[in-house]
């Protein structure tokens, strides 16, 4: 009896140091799957989650993109922009709730997955889009800009993985962005063909393919 309690308090100190390892790595590998600048999910750990909620038939795929971000850097300087980007990561996902998922792709572009409970997915999107064009708190006034969106039910494109839904909501993000209509949901429409993922113009994009259609 006591070899086995002498044993066991050997052990111990080998099994908190353990522990507190575990909890070590675990914690860096959260802090590795978020955006150090706006808290939200990295791409690669956005795309985990998202592609989890997809299996829900309800799941919306959002895309946001900044309106005239370099505009904001160049005038107002780069903590103004950064404040700016901040503000629109928590709106955002404030607005897709804990049901859902934000991430940050990079730059002044972000996606969303959220969960439709009740079929009112335009309404919500256009009082997003006000709520991203208010001015930054406690920043001056004039920094601010609006926020195009585009989006895309899942349940249209049951065919489609998370990479093609973004590329629909890409397309329907850059129609809203042109027609500055602020949202635009992706229509049934042919699909913009890529390597990447990304519309034409974007980093990566093919060239001479359709594009896909896009419905208000």
């Amino acid at each position: 009896m006591n070899t086995l309690v002498s044993m066991l308090a050997a052990a111990a100190p080998v099994a908190s140091g353990w522990t507190a390892h575990t909890l070590w790595l675990r914690q860096r590998l959260n802090v590795a799957r978020r955006d150090p600048l706006t808290g939200l999910r990295t791409r690669e750990a956005f795309t985990r989650r998202a592609t989890a909620l997809l299996r829900d038939a309800r799941a919306v795929v959002v895309l946001a993109d900044v309106d005239r971000f370099k505009q904001i850097n160049d005038t107002f300087g780069h903590a103004a922009g950064d404040a700016l980007l901040k503000a629109t990561a928590d709106r955002l996902a404030h607005y897709v709730g804990h049901g859902g998922v934000a991430g940050r792709l990079g730059g002044d572009e972000f996606a969303a997955v959220l969960i439709d409970d009740h079929g009112t997915a335009a309404d919500l999107l256009a009082v997003l889009h006000g709520v991203l064009a208010r001015p930054v708190d406690g920043q001056d006034p004039a920094v601010h800009t609006t926020v195009s969106l585009g989006w895309v039910r899942a349940a249209d494109f049951p065919g489609d993985d998370l990479s093609a839904l973004l590329r629909r909501a890409d397309e329907a993000m850059y129609a809203a962005k042109q027609g500055r209509a602020g949202t635009r949901r992706a229509g049934l429409g042919r699909l913009f063909a890529t390597v990447t993922g990304r519309r034409a113009g974007r980093p990566g994009a093919r060239t001479g393919a359709p594009v896909a259609g896009v419905t208000a």
